[in-house]
Parts: C-alpha cells; sequence; structure tokens
C-alpha cells in the first residue's frame, strides 16, 4: 500500500529556534545598536572595576597573615623609618638657615666694603661726582691773589664738610694738592690756573658759605689782597674732573690687614 506521509522538503518551512538566536547574534555583533554599545561600556567598566578591587584587597591580603609580633616589627620598622627622615629634614632646615646667615652676614660685609671703596675714591678724587654746594668765584681787581689766601680758603672748607673740589673745571683738589706761584697764575698741581678762580666744592650749602663769610675768614682775606669774592648756592654742583691713582712708595699694609 502507498504510504500516504507527506514529506516536507529540506529547507522549507518556519525558522528554528536555534537559528534566530544565531541571526541576531551576528547582527549584534555587526551592527550592534546604542543600547547595546552601552550596555558593553558599562561591562568593562565594572569589570575594571573589579580587577583593581581584587589587586587592592591581595595588597592589603600582605600584612593579613602576620602574627601580633611581626606586625608590631613592621609599625617598629616604619616608625623608625619616618623618625630618621624627621631628623634629616630638621637636619637640612638647620643648614638651611645656617647659609642663609651667612649669606646675609656676606652680603652686608661686602655692601660695607663697596660702600667704603666709594666713599675713599671720592675722597681720593678718583670718580666725578655731583651733589649741592657752592660756586666761589674769586676775580683779581687791584692786586694778583695770594697763594697763601687760595690755601686758607681750601683748608676751611675741608673743615667745614667739604667733600670734592674743583678749580676751574679741570683741576680736582686732594689732599696732597699743593699751591705755586706762576707766570700768569698760580700752579695747582703742576698745572697753571689763570684768574678769575671758580672753585665748585661739593658740601652742605648754607655751613660752607658760613666758612667763607665769618670776621676775619677767606672773603675778607682776599678784600685785603685786592680781589673780589662771588659765592652761589646751587642745588647740584658737578665735579667731574679725576685724579690719578697713585701707587705708595712706602706705605704698605700693617700685620693682620
Amino acid at each position: 500500500m502507498p504510504d500516504s506521509t507527506t514529506r516536507v522538503p529540506q529547507g522549507s518551512g518556519p525558522p528554528q529556534p536555534q537559528d534566530r538566536g544565531r541571526e541576531r547574534l551576528r547582527t549584534a555583533l555587526v551592527k550592534p545598536s546604542r543600547r547595546q554599545v552601552v550596555v558593553g561600556v558599562l561591562l568593562a567598566v565594572l569589570g575594571f572595576a573589579f580587577v583593581v578591587q581584587v589587586r587592592d584587597t591581595k595588597a592589603n591580603d600582605t600584612y593579613a597573615g602576620l602574627r601580633e609580633s611581626e606586625l608590631i616589627q613592621v609599625l617598629d620598622g616604619l616608625t623608625g623609618t619616618a623618625e630618621r627622615a624627621r631628623r634629616e629634614v630638621d637636619r637640612l632646615e638647620t643648614r638651611r638657615d645656617e647659609l642663609q646667615d651667612e649669606t646675609r652676614a656676606r652680603s652686608a660685609a661686602l655692601d660695607e666694603a663697596e660702600q667704603r671703596v666709594r666713599t675713599l675714591n671720592i675722597i681720593a678724587g678718583l670718580v666725578p661726582v655731583s651733589g649741592p654746594g657752592l660756586r666761589v668765584t674769586i676775580t683779581e681787581s687791584t692786586s694778583r691773589v695770594a697763594v697763601g689766601s687760595l690755601l686758607d680758603m681750601v683748608q676751611e672748607l675741608r673743615t667745614a664738610g667739604a667733600e670734592a673740589m674743583e678749580f676751574n673745571d679741570e683741576i680736582r683738589l686732594g689732599a696732597d694738592s699743593s699751591f705755586e706761584n706762576a707766570v700768569g697764575g698760580i700752579e695747582l698741581d703742576d698745572q697753571l690756573l689763570e684768574p678769575p678762580y671758580v672753585l665748585d666744592v661739593i658740601g652742605d650749602p648754607h655751613i660752607l658759605r658760613t666758612a667763607l663769610t665769618f670776621s676775619t675768614g677767606p672773603v675778607e682775606t682776599f678784600a685785603e689782597d685786592g680781589a673780589t669774592v662771588d659765592i652761589e648756592e646751587l642745588e647740584s654742583v658737578e665735579v667731574t674732573s679725576v685724579r690719578e691713582a697713585r701707587r705708595p712708595e712706602y706705605a704698605e699694609l700693617g700685620t693682620g690687614q
């Protein structure tokens, strides 16, 4: 008898659930949806956090198996290390303070030395200077000015605190300056000065004027020589001429200098 069972051709009919699952997985891998991407990112973050937590737990477990005596030894070692570090910090801070004090002391000594050098250069006439002072003009009228009168004037001004003096804008006076009579004027430090004699002097103007005008002082002395004296107080006097530094021939530093 012929078989009446109807056979379904292979490959026909509705898809099986297993086939549908594979198709969905393939689609998700090739073209993932936005939701699937977000879920994937969250899973990655959670995985990373889990790994970090596990490693941290393992690190903390380093001391978990130690006995109390061993933990005390570890603590003592850490305390000792911290104490040594603190002592080293204290030592370095102390050394820093010492170096700062030495630097300040050295800087103060250097500033003082530089100030002394500047002062000595001014006194010796080795540098140009400026400041308040007087301009004294001595004009001969009936007779020549005596060398002694000029020398007395210079000494009075020095006593009154004159810090720098210059004759006729060209000759700087020094501690060893000398005056001599010469033809046509007066010789100052081997250089000829011709009248009128103009002296620029730096110092306190009022005190310097007083040193020239007191009774029987330089102004009266010049009047007796037949000369007139004009004194002008200036806020700024420029002394630009300088003297050459001379090397001592006989003097030398004393012991311990």
